[in-house]
């Protein structure tokens, strides 16, 4: 549990390129280090951690390994020692995410507001989400997109096919905050 004096970073985490807008808000403790704020941005944005990521700032990237990475580019590789507060420390600043390089699903993050602790809350905590995460493995913002029109067109031959792969339902506006921060308090 945070001290009253700790920083806490209001983060906004957008999925890029697609609309509607999939984001949502988080209250995180500024000294989070980056392996576990990769799993705080899984669970809110109800990812399966089942991809490579990394973190990008100023055309530097942050990995979780050196497996399969060419060195021609700036590279770091995330250790426990690395913070949040280490690539973020204003109001407005951002930074990249990426996960599954395959589906090359980008986020932007961006430290939206600085605050203090409350006294007896725990952190992390979403305070905000707009519509369901794409399914993994839905072939990125463009198979996002298919998906979209296969499912809402059934007459579209492909329309069972994708349900069942599915598992029956999905609704694109679909967010659960509750469900979100059960996943954060786990």
């Amino acid at each position: 549990m945070p001290t009253k004096n700790k920083q806490i970073f209001q983060i906004k985490v957008t999925l890029d390129n697609i609309k509607p807008v999939i984001s949502r808000k988080v209250l995180v403790e500024s000294d989070t280090n980056l392996e576990s704020f990769h799993y705080i941005v899984q669970s809110v944005m109800g990812w399966t951690d089942s991809h490579l990521h990394q973190f990008i700032k100023d055309q530097v990237f942050y990995i979780a390994d050196d497996e399969g990475f060419d060195s021609d580019r700036t590279v770091n590789y995330i250790d426990k020692k690395l913070k949040l507060n280490d690539l973020l420390s204003e109001e407005k600043q951002n930074i990249q995410y990426e996960y599954d390089f395959g589906d090359s699903w980008r986020h932007t993050i961006t430290l939206e507001k600085i605050v203090e602790a409350e006294l007896g809350k725990k952190y992390p905590i979403c305070i905000q989400g707009q519509n369901a995460c794409p399914p993994e493995d839905c072939g990125g913002v463009w198979g996002y997109q298919n998906l979209l029109e296969v499912i809402k067109n059934k007459k579209h031959p492909e329309h069972n096919d994708m349900m069942e792969w599915l598992g029956g339902e999905f609704d694109p506006k679909f967010f659960d905050i509750e469900e979100v921060n059960k996943l954060l308090r786990s």
